[in-house]
């Protein structure tokens, strides 16, 4: 069974384990059936809910809620007042619809009073941020094989939220292994990939004909970097960021060796 479905034989064992169905009025019915998995596993996601393990974030929710925010106003001002347990909007909206939220009517202080909340599936599908004609999968060999010096992987570094929305990026040369740490002061496309463009747009165009990222939200801004300063932008495969492997190496052993009471410094590129 694990060789046919293509995962570990340990979690069809959990699996089995831990959505077995047993009744004691119904002794033959013993077994594995894939209704009633589903609805044990959705009873633990529900046991599981931020703001059901959290009361006191739960009221920092409802109160605003009821007083007329979006569940978007009250997630922004949560991260915006740094608080060390927080809540997007995803979050309070799936509480909102839930059998807790219901009781409750909190659907009544959504603007559009709806008690039901639409599919997914009606929902109109987003445009995607990254081409696929820009896929690691279609890169030159010069590239791929890393035979000369002018293609970069960039890649992000986050911290502890007691540090803030403080990050880094780091650029990392393919073949030199030369590393560029920029210090970013939050997640935004726009303050990040600014900081990449000024970092390399000083350097010979031969020695920056590419760079690749992951699918990042705060690469998406991809395009102005190749029409501003021409740098050929590579992206890898949807959840498969380990395919930056040259990226990720130094970024591990930088985290580890930051402080974490200080903040890094920004790394300059000369001439």
């Amino acid at each position: 069974m694990a060789r046919v479905l293509k995962r570990s034989k340990a979690t069809i064992h959990r699996e089995l384990k831990r959505n077995y169905f047993s009744d004691p009025c119904l002794p033959k019915c013993d077994g594995y059936y894939g209704a009633s998995a589903h609805r044990k596993a959705a009873d633990r996601r529900a046991r599981q809910r931020k703001l059901i393990r959290y009361p006191q974030l739960r009221e920092c929710v409802v109160e605003p809620l009821k007083n007329g925010w979006t569940p978007e106003q009250i997630g922004n001002r949560i991260i915006y007042e740094g608080a060390m347990v927080r809540v997007r909007q995803e979050t309070i909206y799936r509480y909102i619809y839930s059998q807790e939220g219901l009781a409750e009517e909190l659907w009544w202080y959504l603007p559009a009073y709806r008690m039901c909340r639409w599919p997914r599936r009606a929902r109109k599908r987003r445009a995607p941020k990254f081409d696929r004609d820009f896929s690691i999968l279609n890169r030159p060999d010069d590239v791929a094989y890393r035979r000369h010096f002018r293609h970069w992987e960039g890649d992000l570094m986050l911290f502890k939220q007691v540090l803030g929305q403080l990050n880094v990026t780091s650029l990392v040369e393919r073949i030199s292994r030369f590393t560029v740490l920029l210090e970013n002061p939050n997640k935004r496309t726009k303050p990040v990939m600014g900081k990449i463009k000024n970092a390399v747009r000083y350097l010979p165009h031969l020695a920056r004909k590419s760079i690749t990222f992951d699918r990042g939200t705060e690469f998406v801004s991809w395009p102005h970097l190749q029409a501003e300063i021409r740098t050929q932008t590579w992206f890898c495969d949807p959840s498969s960021p380990c395919k930056k492997a040259p990226s990720r190496i130094p970024t591990a052993g930088f985290g580890n060796g930051f402080p974490a009471s200080a903040t890094s410094r920004q790394s300059q590129i000369t001439n």
